[in-house]
């Protein structure tokens, strides 16, 4: 809670300062749930920045130390729901912001992340290196403060679910290193959640698009997720898409503004 000294911190939690200290510190192995939950509570943590809270302790513990299973590829199954959703963007990625696998309407949709230069000569194609590295994703992305404050915080939370994945930390140390957005960002500890909201897009071929997402874990496939955008029926976003669906059935090549 900010404004707290440590000693009200830990007045509130039940604990000694001493102790307090040394799990400020980042001493949480061999924390009880009781403690982490009289912390999370006297901190007022929201539900984001407590599961961080639990997975730090459980990294911290011996048991964590161990590397973090990961899915490495999109199951046959997975891929062919993709090619079913005709009518709605979509694209699995990884906890890294990696895009393992998209449907037609989603590489359309995302054709500036796609075209980007910074993937021509390296994979895979990562919106977050897109959103920190490249300057055309601030125009994609019409609320960029917003999405990179989201993108970070998302990373910090993945870093304490798998805090010995060597190609998330280098990712990390690559954006912290070329980005000062994204070192300034780093800087500040916050955590998010990436489930749910409204993605707001500039599209060359399409304009703007107020499009409703939802990113869904896979539990079949740990660290991949499912992500989705919805428009409201009869709304702008619906008949952007149908254009964008359109041209590219026709086999022409959907506008990235990288061209």
């Amino acid at each position: 809670m900010a404004g707290l000294r440590r000693e009200e911190v830990a007045l509130l939690a039940g604990m000694s300062v001493d102790y307090y200290v040394r799990l400020e510190r980042g001493n949480l192995g061999g924390a009880s749930d009781s403690v982490l939950e009289s912390l999370a509570h006297a901190l007022q943590l929201d539900e984001a920045e407590r599961t961080h809270l639990y997975d730090l302790a459980r990294a911290a513990a011996p048991a964590g130390r161990r590397p973090t299973v990961t899915a490495s590829r999109v199951r046959p199954t997975m891929l062919r729901l993709l090619d079913s959703m005709t009518d709605v963007p979509a694209y699995v990625r990884n906890a890294r912001f990696d895009i393992v696998a998209a449907n037609a309407l989603g590489r359309a949709l995302y054709a500036p992340v796609f075209d980007s230069p910074l993937f021509v000569r390296r994979g895979p194609v990562n919106s977050a290196r897109f959103m920190f590295l490249d300057p055309a994703s601030r125009e994609f992305w019409s609320d960029w403060d917003r999405g990179a404050d989201d993108a970070v915080g998302f990373l910090r939370t993945e870093t304490g679910r798998a805090p010995n994945d060597k190609a998330l930390t280098d990712l990390i140390g690559e954006l912290t290193a070329k980005s000062d957005d994204f070192a300034r960002r780093w800087a500040r500890h916050d955590v998010k959640f990436h489930r749910s909201g409204l993605k707001n897009l500039h599209h060359p071929l399409v304009g703007d698009l107020a499009l409703p997402y939802e990113a869904m874990e896979l539990p079949a496939d740990p660290g991949l997720r499912l992500n989705f955008y919805t428009p409201e029926p009869d709304s702008r976003e619906q008949a952007a898409l149908g254009l964008l669906a359109s041209w590219e059935r026709t086999g022409k090549t959907v506008p990235s503004g990288n061209q």
